[in-house]
């Protein structure tokens, strides 16, 4: 296979792109007679990759709609491929431990941004959905229900948009005569609301991450799968993250530290014992080459992050230190 490309049911080499392929591969090396858990199987860039390179693979993934490219791999591959539904949260419960290797490339895949039925892209106008499941209230149900000052915070707190205020207003004067429905209105809304600068990124692109992160709770999956990661993971082990936004990216920084989850300290408390080290190394943090970012501009900005796993017990969940933002919603009405 062709680095970078994902095959398609039909055997055609789709736009659907897994980043920072070759740099994944070479953090996992030597793949041949492995077991690796691919828990974000998408389209099934990575598990083929793997597969190629002699491993075994279990994967993982939400969505419903990813069972064909499963099917091929299970008929190219299958005394060393297997799949099962569900979340990568959910890891140590899903596969036979330990396993070699984990990779989790976190965030909405390509496959999901190009259909616009899912209602994941302001570029493509669809039904305000964007669950990766398909299941659970959906973006429609928090931009309509959600009261001004929730819906501000969630839209500052997960997309770090500085004029969430605004646009928050907007959305809930504009559903007072009727409810925003698709993509498109919600996005030209946005756009209206707070203008558009030549050369610069869409204006609804913070809010429609906000959504979607809060939608699909993807900052709490990511930690409930670093931790699970963490469990699964025999001496030796390497977990591989591939990260699209800057406080996924803190979040997997922070995990991977020694006193990740500890939180701060007094400088009036006895000394703490240090604690033994679950992940060492700790590689430093990949990011796409020109060339990467030239064929695919979805890439521009991944980071790779990956370490290995010590013999240390591993760590109880603890959400404390990793950075994760608190954004307090009193749900929808």
């Amino acid at each position: 296979m062709a680095a970078g490309r994902e095959r398609a049911a039909g055997g055609d080499m789709p736009p659907h792109l897994p980043v920072l392929l070759d740099e994944v591969l070479a953090s996992l090396m030597p793949l041949s007679g492995k077991t690796v858990v691919d828990g974000t199987f998408g389209a099934g860039g990575y598990s083929r990759a793997l597969l190629d390179a002699g491993a075994r693979v279990m994967a993982i993934d939400r969505d419903p709609k990813v069972g064909p490219h499963a099917e091929i791999l299970a008929a190219a591959f299958p005394d060393r491929f297997t799949f099962k539904p569900g979340t990568f949260s959910e890891l140590d419960a899903l596969a036979d431990g330990p396993v070699d290797a984990i990779v989790l490339d976190i965030g909405v895949s390509s496959m999901q941004i190009d259909e616009a039925e899912r209602g994941f892209s302001f570029l493509r106008d669809g039904p305000l959905d964007m669950r990766m499941s398909g299941e659970g209230p959906s973006a429609s149900d928090l931009v309509n229900g959600l009261e001004e000052e929730d819906l501000a915070n969630l839209l500052f707190g997960y997309g770090e948009e500085r004029k969430s205020r605004r646009i928050a207003k907007a959305i809930v004067t504009r559903r007072a005569a009727q409810p925003i429905s698709t993509t498109g209105e919600l996005a030209g809304l946005i756009e209206k609301s707070i203008g558009r600068k030549p050369g610069a990124i869409h204006p609804a692109t913070r809010s429609f991450q906000a959504l979607r992160i809060a939608v699909n709770q993807e900052f709490d999956q990511l930690v409930l799968g670093l931790f699970a990661a963490e469990r699964l993971l025999g001496a030796g082990g390497v977990l591989s993250v591939v990260t699209f936004h800057s406080i996924e990216d803190r979040i997997v920084k922070r995990f991977f530290s020694v006193d990740a989850g500890a939180g701060a300290r007094s400088r009036h408390l006895p000394e703490r014992q240090a604690e033994a080290m679950r992940w060492d190394p700790v590689a430093r943090a990949v990011k796409p080459g020109i060339a990467e970012t030239d064929r695919n501009p979805r890439a521009r900005s991944a980071i790779l992050r990956s370490a290995r796993r010590t013999a240390a017990p591993a760590r109880k969940v603890a959400f404390e230190g990793l950075g994760v933002p608190e954004v307090r919603m009193r749900g929808a009405a």
